[in-house]
């Protein structure tokens, strides 16, 4: 009796300690002034665990990486045994695959026609067909290079995504930005997407990051739960503004591209009179096109702040220049993928919106699954491992890529500098899928490379074979762009074309580039000035281009200066007219679909 009491008291002291302890560490942190103590205490709890989940997976990625030929092989092998009696595992023998080398030899290169009558027997309820396991989602991939795909998803998946992605990039968070350790609510951009269903019930749509796969994470976030049920993108965007603005212990703000959270921003400025009209009432703008149930609950959240309103009036009424710090004087990070394309924004919201802010761009991501994370959040130049537990990668060197079946190198065996189209097996059906992305490999990590995501296969300008990247392009854009800003002229937006889908450039025996730009303060009827300057600068960048031009088998590009908002419009559009969410949507800077260019064209004529 006397041991058994002697174990209940220490039980109880520690248990008493402990809580002490939480209580402690709790009243020395900064606190969003939204938090109630169930959220409070639920994000303290959060941080706690995904901090301690966090730095264990990033052990065991390291791991993983000093092993990273022999990790590849095991997860390739289980996966191949785990769909081995599918229909697919039975006609391509995956039971007989003892090794990497057999499954490269008996498997051929796959783009996604390989799959799509397969999954459209899944989507009609078949199973056992591609995968082993039923999915939870049948994602749609964002389009960017004009060709939709719909990639079977299950439980697995998504929580290995969480935990060997979301779970590292947090704890290199915390290490790199201490700051951050804090109880500051988030303002997290994104909302509810549409679904539609299978014949098996199973949602069909995005599988990016969203409110719907998110439930145990919102009381993170500023935005309140009713407001991620507002299923319109534009009045769930000013619901996030409104009750960010309420709260001025922000501490980050969070979106899966830098464009989401630069499209919140200019809308910040956009509406900021009746968003501070919005916190000093008390109500939400009755002019919103909200659900009368969703608006009664935020407005039962949305107390009048009299002095809140006039800060910010104060701070809007000085401009717009670094008002993010100016309005959120404890903003401590921008959280946000912002490679390749999305640099452009990157770039505008460090010079403007976000001035002295850090950004970090934590995960490498699509729909196929996790590709990568990027341990190092100080970092200017954007560089992702590989993750070696999460696909089995393939490599093709970038000059074989229009081959059909070129052989391909092992991870393990990438050259540093080279440039390769990446191959991938997914755990959720797709084997040696050749999904699209090309990257540069900057080093290694162990024995794992390090990566830089440089362009999408679909995202280049080919007219007669020069091949002008994406990232060709905007490396020559960047360069105009800065004599351009001397002249007091900014870059909004852009896109560009092959002439064949313009009508014009169906006339002219020479093809060539058009190139639709969005600027501020441009001085009209200088299109042609800066097509020369974006043509030099794209010489000096394309090689390939430049001996073209040199030869006259290219004739020189055409700018056409877009009207205010024309960007803005052509993401409406791409919503209303692609399977793309606005969570996972990539305009494509370069144009594939003639619908896209009729779009841009007609709005010259405006």
């Amino acid at each position: 009796m006397g041991l058994g009491r002697k174990i209940l008291t220490g039980g109880a002291v520690m248990l008493c300690t402990g809580a002490a302890y939480v209580v402690w560490d709790i009243a020395k942190k900064r606190k969003s002034n939204t938090h109630t103590n169930r959220s409070l205490l639920d994000q303290y709890m959060s941080y706690r665990v995904f901090s301690i989940v966090g730095r264990h997976m990033r052990r065991k990625l390291e791991r993983d990486c000093e092993n990273a030929a022999a990790v590849q092989e095991e997860v390739l092998l289980q996966r191949l045994r785990e769909h081995a009696d599918t229909e697919y595992g039975r006609t391509y023998r995956f039971a007989d695959v003892t090794s990497r080398e057999d499954y490269r030899s008996s498997h051929p290169l796959t783009r996604y026609e390989h799959y799509r009558e397969y999954v459209d027997r899944m989507i009609a309820g078949e199973e056992m067909v591609l995968t082993a396991f039923k999915p939870i989602v049948f994602g749609t991939t964002s389009g960017t290079s004009g060709k939709y795909s719909i990639i079977p998803m299950g439980q697995k998946q998504r929580v290995n995504f969480f935990l060997q992605g979301v779970t590292v990039a947090l704890s290199c968070m915390l290490e790199g930005f201490p700051e951050s350790d804090n109880l500051q609510k988030d303002l997290k951009i994104f909302h509810m997407p549409h679904f539609r269903e299978s014949a098996a019930g199973i949602p069909i749509g995005p599988n990016s990051s969203s409110p719907a796969n998110s439930q145990a994470m919102l009381n993170l976030y500023s935005t309140p739960k009713p407001g991620f049920d507002i299923m319109s993108e534009r009045e769930a965007l000013y619901v996030h503004l409104l009750f960010a603005l309420k709260d001025r212990n922000l501490g980050i703000i969070e979106a899966n591209f830098s464009f989401r959270v630069h499209t919140a921003l200019v809308m910040m400025e956009a509406c900021w009179e009746q968003l501070v009209t919005d916190i000093e009432k008390g109500y939400v703008d009755p002019n919103l096109d909200i659900q009368d149930d969703i608006r009664a609950e935020l407005n039962q959240l949305l107390k009048p702040d009299l002095g809140r309103a006039q800060e910010l009036r104060e701070e809007f009424q000085k401009g717009f220049d670094g008002i993010v710090r100016r309005v959120w004087p404890f903003m401590g990070l921008i959280l946000a993928t912002d490679t390749g394309s999305f640099d452009l924004y990157r770039q505008k919201l460090k010079s403007h919106y976000c001035k002295g802010i850090p950004m970090y761009s934590p995960i490498y991501g699509a729909t196929e699954g996790l590709v990568g994370v990027n341990i190092w959040p100080k970092d200017e130049d954007r560089h992702y491992i590989l993750c070696p537990r999460s696909m089995v990668f393939e490599l093709i060197p970038v000059d074989r890529s229009d081959q059909d079946q070129p052989d391909t190198v092992w991870l393990e065996q990438a050259q540093v500098g080279g440039i390769y189209e990446l191959v991938i097996t997914n755990a959720g059906g797709l084997y040696r899928y050749r999904f699209g992305d090309v990257v540069k490999v900057v080093g290694f990590y162990h024995k794992c490379p390090v990566i830089q995501f440089m362009y999408r296969q679909g995202q280049m300008l080919n007219v007669r074979g020069e091949k002008t990247s994406e990232d060709m392009f905007y490396q020559a854009l960047k360069s105009a762009k800065t004599a351009w800003t001397d002249t007091g002229v900014h870059l909004v937006d852009y896109c560009c074309a092959e002439s064949v889908l313009v009508p014009e450039g169906q006339a002219n025996p020479l093809p060539y580039y058009v190139v639709f730009l969005e600027l501020q303060n441009e001085v009209k009827g200088q299109e042609k000035q800066y097509a020369q300057q974006l043509e030099d600068c794209l010489r000096k960048t394309a090689y390939m281009y430049d001996r073209c031009r040199t030869q006259g088998s290219i004739g020189p590009l055409v700018v056409h200066l877009m009207p205010e908002g024309c960007f803005s419009e052509y993401r409406q559009h791409l919503l209303s007219n692609t399977m793309a969410g606005s969570n996972q949507l990539k305009v494509p800077r370069v144009m594939k679909r003639k619908t896209d260019v009729d779009f841009m064209m007609d709005r010259l004529k405006e």
